[in-house]
């Protein structure tokens, strides 16, 4: 049979994608994978260095297809910060519930090992780049480097509060993974309710208004 002449990125894919759920498994090379597929070896490797780098690419295709949905709604572009990741949790779970037998063997193979993390952290670093143009308000600290610890915090917090809701959507069996958006809502709004500036701030500036009144009647 002749070999395909072109393939693209989404059909190797689709390849994996469609193999590895057929089979239990990953393909074991590149070239079980075109001779299942029909196409030249040789046109994989313009796309990706070796099978390992799909998976990855595949999770990070999931963030790029979120973030690409969202810019074109001139709704989400007038929400503040809290409901923009609102918006954010609700399509990119919305994609991965469309591939859903895919990325629960993924993630089920590795769930009880220390692979677990690593494979969800496939897209954390677009994740953290995407929470930082979110302009989320921080406590403004004196000093860069107490400022990167704060920032730093705040991102990481969010980040496993991602986590936390990939894990919560595998064990979801309720009808239309309803549990699943109920349990986003209430963990985005807590998680903003923590990081809270306002309240910390009026505690700093009650503690610097007390200090001050003190010098004065020293």
């Amino acid at each position: 049979m002749a070999r395909k002449k072109k393939i693209n990125k989404e059909d190797i894919f689709s390849f994996y994608m469609d193999y590895y759920l057929e089979n239990g498994e990953a393909p074991k090379s590149v070239y079980q994978l075109s001779k299942e597929y029909n196409f030249d070896e040789a046109h994989f490797y313009q796309f990706f260095g070796n099978l390992s780098a799909i998976e990855k690419s595949i999770f990070k295709s999931f963030f790029e297809q979120t973030i690409e949905l969202l810019n074109k709604s001139e709704e989400y572009l007038t929400f503040d910060a809290r409901n923009k990741l609102l918006s954010f949790y609700y399509t990119f779970f919305e994609i991965l519930t469309a591939n859903r037998s895919f990325v629960l063997s993924v993630l089920e193979r590795d769930q009880n090992s220390p692979r677990f993390l690593k494979t969800v952290s496939y897209f954390k670093p677009e994740f953290i780049k995407y929470l930082q143009t979110l302009e989320i308000e921080r406590l403004d600290l004196k000093g860069a480097q107490i400022e990167k610890m704060v920032e730093k915090s705040v991102d990481e917090s969010l980040w496993m509060q991602m986590v936390i809701c990939i894990k919560f959507w595998m064990d979801d069996d309720s009808a239309g993974l309803e549990k699943t958006d109920i349990f986003i809502e209430k963990s985005i709004n807590t998680g903003f309710d923590l990081i809270n500036i306002q309240p910390l701030k009026s505690v700093i500036d009650l503690g610097k208004f007390l200090f001050h009144e003190k010098m004065n009647m020293n």
